[in-house]
């Protein structure tokens, strides 16, 4: 599939001296969900940023649809829509004024009808006549998008989008997303609820202090770096760990009532049965087993802690 977006060696240093980007390549592929992970000041919206044309990068290049973003920025903007982590909108502006004014604002006829459609895909056409101030938080992040998409872009790009809004809301907003896509929307996502990640995204990319450590199929990245938990509950609780169990990687929980195993799930051993075999030498009963697949959140933070330790 051909790629919208090209980013090649793209910095971005401030006068401080602060480096916010170092040398980040990506390519991003035309209608897929792409979700951008790292923790607070890790360089997200920053990139977001140059690419929206918001911000200048001090080196690098970044094309979208083909266009790159400083030779050809009308052509890079018209593609992309962005909603911000920050709600930006008139107050006492209408809805349905406000996104008829972002279409025009970008040099398109007035089309009516695809205003509509975008509103009650929305479920904002019966809102259509409110002011924003009359909205609550989740209807005024659906006239940001809204907005977004009213130049019909083929980019939208999504700053923690569910940010401040309930469960239910942000189910809403999964759907709605779920739907954008279907239209052929490529969508960059960037959020702090890593299930968000988990329940979307085709590929993961994991940024912290302005690097890019990986990018990732979502599916390839939980399987190659998912580990499992088994879980061993006892029949009797034990004071500590024996020392005959030093080779597995094991730990004591629930008051001495559990012992965790920690192993990879893909390896040829995973030294499962030799585990429960020297439990059973030890005269060390169980009552019970289970086992937990690691979230994309337990890799997200596995691999943050191990480039702060590099």
């Amino acid at each position: 599939m051909a790629s919208i977006i090209d980013i090649a060696g793209l910095t971005k240093r401030y006068a401080s001296g602060f480096e916010a980007l170092k040398g980040v390549d990506l390519s991003i592929e035309e209608g897929e969900i792409f979700a951008l992970l790292g923790p607070n000041g890790a360089g997200k919206t920053t990139m977001i940023s140059i690419v929206c044309g918001i911000a200048r990068p001090t080196s690098g290049t970044v094309r979208v649809a083909g266009h790159d973003i400083l030779r050809d920025y009308r052509g890079a903007r018209s593609a992309i829509g962005l909603v911000p982590q920050e709600l930006s909108t008139d107050q006492f502006e209408r809805v349905i004024d406000t996104v008829t004014f972002s279409r025009g604002l970008f040099g398109k006829p007035r089309n009516d009808a695809y205003v509509e459609k975008i509103l009650r895909d929305l479920s904002l056409w019966d809102k259509r006549h409110n002011k924003i101030l009359e909205l609550s938080g989740g209807m005024k992040r659906r006239v940001m998008i809204a907005k977004a998409l009213s130049h019909e872009p083929r980019v939208l790009f999504l700053d923690e989008p569910t940010a401040g809004v309930d469960v239910e809301l942000r189910r809403d907003m999964w759907k709605l997303i779920g739907e954008l896509r279907q239209t052929g929307v490529t969508i960059i996502l960037t959020t702090h609820y890593i299930e968000e990640a988990e329940e979307m995204a085709d590929r993961v990319g994991v940024i912290t202090r302005g690097e890019l450590l990986l990018v990732e199929q979502k599916t390839a990245l939980m399987k190659k770096l998912g580990k499992k938990t088994l879980t061993i509950v006892l029949a009797d609780a034990i004071a500590a760990l024996p020392p005959e169990l030093s080779e597995w990687d094991v730990s004591l929980h629930a008051q001495g009532h559990e012992i965790e195993y920690v192993f990879d799930a893909q390896a040829e051993r995973t030294g499962v049965s030799s585990l429960l075999r020297r439990l059973a030498d030890l005269g060390i009963g169980y009552k019970d087993l289970n086992t937990r697949q690691s979230s994309l959140e337990d890799i997200f933070v596995s691999l943050v802690h191990q480039e702060k330790a590099a």
